[in-house]
This record gives C-alpha cells, sequence and structure tokens, in this order.
C-alpha cells in the first residue's frame, strides 16, 4: 500500500487534495497538520475523510514545521487518538506518555536525516518497546549498502516495520520495502511539492512502478550509474514490464565508482536479474562479470549485466549493434547497401564511440576519430588503428557518414552543434546519439543540407529492446519503446514533472549522457 503525504498551510487545500487522491486510487493518507500555522481544526480535516488517514503534527527537529509548545502538540495527537483516527504518527520520545486508546493504530517513528546510523537494529528494538502497531525508521542512505541493511531490518522484523533511506542512494529500498513486509511506502502528492529527499509521486509510485503490485516474486533490474535520476530507462522497462503483464520491476540505482563490486555483492540480497549500465561504469562491469561475449571484450566495456541461472554475470554491449543499425537506417534511405568502403567521421572518443567505430572498423568502412582532447583522440584512433584528425581540422576531413558520439547539442544547451552546417555535404547520412531533444541541431542543419539525418532515439530503443531481450527472453516492440520516449521527453511533460518520470531540472549533464560522452 501507498501512503501519499499531504502538507498544506490551509485547510481548504488539504481537503480538496485529499478527495483528489481519493479518487486517484489512493488507500491512505497522511495529514501533516504540522504544515497548518494557526488555527488547526482537526475536525474539519478528519469528518467525512475519503480515505483512511495517518495523522502527523511533527517537530523542526524531526523535519517537521510545528512551531508551538509541546504541551500543544500532544494535545493535537491525543485529540486525533480520541477522534478515532486509523492511524497517529508518535516519535519514540513521546509514544509512552500518549496511552492506547480505542482503535487507533500506533506508528512509533524515527527520522535520520543525516545518515543511516550503525546501530539501526538497537534503535527499532527501543522503537518496539513503546507498544507500536507499526515502527517507522526512515534514515538518509550515506551509500546503496544501506538500502540492504534497512531491507533486511524490514525482513527479519517481528513487528511490523516501515523501513526505508532517503535520497537517491535510498530510492531501492523506498520502492523494495513492501517486498520485504513493510505494510506501506510512503509517496508526495506530486513532485512538485516533495516532502522528503528521494521521494516519489503517487502517480509515480503507483503508475510507474507499480508498488502496489510488487511481491516477494518481483524480479529485480536496475540501472547502474552516477548520477543516476536522469536515466529514462525506468520509464521504458516498466512499462514494457506493464504492456507484457510481467511481475518484474525496474530501479534507478545510484552507485558510487569507488563501491561498484561491493555495492553489486550486497545487492545479492534482492536477487537482481540484470543491470543496466551507464556511466562511469561499464568498464568495471566488464570487469565483475563471470563472462562476456567477444565483441564486449573488444570494445572494453558493457552496458548490460545478465545473471544466468547458474548464478554467474554476464556481461554484454547493446550499444555496438544498435549503433550500426542505427546507421544502417540513413544508409537504407540512401539505397547505399552495407558499410563497407564508407568514410565515417566519429565525433567523440569515448565508450560509445568506441563501439561506433569497432562495428564500422568491422564492416569495411574508413574510419576517422575526432575528439576535443588530441589525447583522447589520438588513443581511441590508435585502437582502432584507423586516421586520427584534430578537433579544429574535423570540417576538412570527407566523410560519407557523420557520427556524433559528444553531448554538444543536448538539452539543455539545445542551441550548439559540434559540426558547422556549412562542412555538411548532401547526401551524407548524419547520425547523432543525442536523443533529447530528438531533433538537435545537428540533425536539422542536417536536414536543410538535405543529408539524411538519423536521430539518437533509434540507438536508444534499439539498445534498450536488446537488453529488454537478455532479461526476459522476450521481444519489446521498438514502436512501443519509441512512443514512450517520445512521450516523456516531450516538451510538455518535461514542463509537469520532475524526476524518473522527466526530469526538466535534473536533466543529464551532457559529460553524464547515457549515450555519448566527449
Amino acid at each position: 500500500m501507498i501512503c501519499v503525504t499531504l502538507g498544506r498551510t490551509r485547510h481548504k487545500m488539504m481537503i480538496a487534495e485529499h478527495q483528489s487522491l481519493a479518487e486517484r486510487g489512493a488507500e491512505l493518507v497522511e495529514l501533516r497538520v504540522d504544515w497548518i500555522p494557526r488555527g488547526l481544526r482537526l475536525d474539519r480535516l478528519i469528518k467525512n475523510r475519503p480515505t483512511p488517514v495517518i495523522v502527523t503534527c511533527r517537530r523542526p527537529d524531526d523535519g517537521g514545521r510545528f512551531s508551538d509548545s509541546e504541551e500543544k502538540r500532544l494535545t493535537i495527537l491525543r485529540e486525533a487518538i480520541m477522534s478515532g483516527v486509523e492511524y497517529v504518527d508518535l516519535e519514540a520520545d513521546i509514544a509512552k506518555s500518549i496511552p492506547r486508546y480505542g482503535k487507533t493504530q500506533r506508528i512509533v517513528s524515527y527520522h535520520d536525516f543525516e545518515k543511516t546510523p550503525d546501530n539501526l537494529e538497537e534503535i527499532h528494538e527501543q522503537l518496539c518497546e513503546c507498544d507500536p502497531d507499526i515502527v517507522k525508521i526512515v534514515t538518509m542512505a550515506d551509500s546503496p549498502i544501506d538500502n540492504i541493511r534497512m531491507l533486511e531490518l524490514v525482513a527479519k522484523a517481528k513487528v511490523p516495520t516501515v523501513g526505508f533511506c532517503m535520497g537517491e542512494y535510498g530510492v531501492v529500498s523506498r520502492i523494495l520495502c513492501g517486498k520485504y513486509g513493510a505494510p506501506f511506502s510512503y509517496a508526495t502528492f506530486s513532485k512538485e511539492r516533495v516532502m522528503a529527499p528521494g521521494q516519489f509521486s503517487f502517480e509515480e509510485m503507483k503508475r510507474l512502478y507499480r508498488y502496489d503490485q510488487i511481491n516477494d516474486e518481483t524480479a529485480v533490474f536496475g540501472v547502474l550509474g552516477d548520477p543516476v535520476g536522469h536515466s529514462w530507462s525506468p520509464i521504458l522497462f516498466n512499462v514494457a514490464f506493464a504492456k507484457n503483464k510481467m511481475n518484474a520491476v525496474y530501479l534507478p540505482m545510484r552507485v558510487g565508482a569507488e563501491e561498484f563490486s561491493e555495492t553489486l555483492k550486497a545487492y545479492e540480497f534482492l536477487n537482481v536479474h540484470g543491470y543496466s549500465v551507464t556511466i562511469p561504469h561499464k568498464q568495471s562491469a566488464l570487469k565483475f562479470a563471470d563472462k562476456a561475449d567477444e565483441s564486449t571484450l573488444k570494445i572494453g566495456a558493457a552496458n548490460t549485466l545478465v545473471k544466468s541461472k547458474s548464478g554467474n554475470w554476464h556481461a554484454k554491449n547493446t550499444d555496438y549493434d544498435a549503433a550500426l543499425d542505427s546507421i544502417k537506417l540513413g544508409l537504407a534511405a540512401k539505397k547505399e547497401p552495407s558499410l563497407n568502403g564508407q568514410r565515417v567521421l566519429i565525433l567523440g572518443a569515448g565508450g560509445v564511440a568506441q563501439a561506433i567505430g569497432l562495428g564500422a572498423a568491422k564492416e569495411n568502412a574508413v574510419v576517422t576519430v575526432s575528439n576535443r582532447s588530441k589525447t583522447r583522440g589520438s588513443q581511441l584512433a590508435k585502437s582502432l588503428d584507423c586516421q586520427h584528425v584534430t578537433w579544429g581540422n574535423r570540417g576538412a576531413v570527407g566523410a560519407d557518414v557523420l557520427v556524433n558520439c559528444t553531448p554538444v547539442g543536448m538539452f539543455p544547451e539545445m542551441n550548439e552543434t559540434p559540426f558547422e552546417p556549412h562542412w555538411l555535404r548532401e547526401d551524407m547520412v548524419v547520425f547523432d546519439t543525442i536523443y533529447n531533444p530528438e531533433n538537435t541541431l545537428l540533425l536539422k542543419s542536417a536536414k536543410e543540407r538535405l543529408c539524411f539525418p538519423v536521430s539518437g532515439i533509434e540507438m536508444f530503443v534499439r539498445q534498450a529492446a536488446a537488453q529488454f531481450k537478455y532479461f526476459t527472453g522476450k521481444e519489446a516492440s521498438l514502436d512501443d519503446l519509441r512512443t514512450t520516449l517520445r512521450r516523456a521527453i516531450s516538451p510538455v511533460r518535461v514542463k509537469t514533472s520532475q524526476g524518473h518520470a522527466a526530469p526538466a531540472e535534473h536533466e543529464a549533464k551532457p559529460e553524464q549522457n547515457e549515450n555519448g560522452e566527449a
């Protein structure tokens, strides 16, 4: 079950939003009465309430807003109990001074907005001594491994326990706590009013992550990166899981570079079936894996980890085929049968540039690499045994196929291009690995110059479709994936949502683009 937290400064707005949540399918609502600055009328909020409620009156030290006396706060909580609300939230230091009465259930809670303490079990034991019906313990995650410590606590608890971590590191436990026995998790009314770090909106929890359907049989997948909040993969995969009626969930998993292996070993507790891997972990993923196919070994980086039935991790790189297939769309439009003999200019020297360079060279294309960093560009050219040209001279290269693997032109710097329009030649295939926006300035210029443009959306959905098949054994429709991605990155959606649903404010920095690096 999802508990939606409401905090408004006016009774009228809190009542209206409560009614709206009930109409949208909410089953439990937390009324944060500490948000109402003066003249609280609790009876007005709970009379004719459309769903069961938790009444919470939080002090500033506990992350709340109540500014009156402690005596007044305790009176409000006692009034809630006497009024017969379904739940009341009590901090451990006051729980013993407020007696049980009637049918109201007691949530005895602990919050730490700075860290996840080392003595979680001891804290939990102290909360259990306060006559709770439910224990709530919420902490700030300093590390992805804090998720496992918290979920292990929830799984072992004899008293029903709501336990998860806050912050971007804590997303895993926030979504999966129900899988390990938590009675509910918390969400906010909308992403514009997040009540705690890392909190999702009710719509995201219910529609995207399908929290209410997660159980002990739910297969877990995720994308590993740092940062990872910008990733569009959770939208693509969770929508595909729902469409295929699969009991599976796909999570954004932030993991620091220095704790990659340690985290994946700890995440064995979650029985993760597969990972997508993005910056900065693609090389680490290959080292972590037990096995890898030949092309992935040649590329030297993996964007996919799949667990076999024997428990071994297999590394794969779906960027390779996805990029080549995308380029071939442009060649087909040009009525060219293959890359054989085509002059390919690659802008960038990151992992995607390397994958595309290897694929093009394998098909007997004549490859040239250009990068803003001369050292990195020449190193890639040497590894590919191909030509190198400095960034300043890239416009002088005669190319049949231009591939942009840099972040230049990516949201929000959409008025930039890595290749001047007057350098483009009619009939050139121009492939931009950027997919947000779909029509970059480079691609717009390519259309005007009568080139054959190919959007990064094509590569992104193809690599995702390949991962989906590795993960599930099922085919994912490219048309469905395109539609999902286009809806997610549409201007209207960007204006109305944030976070994992469509993060305008939290969009990736160019260096953190999933499909390319400078």
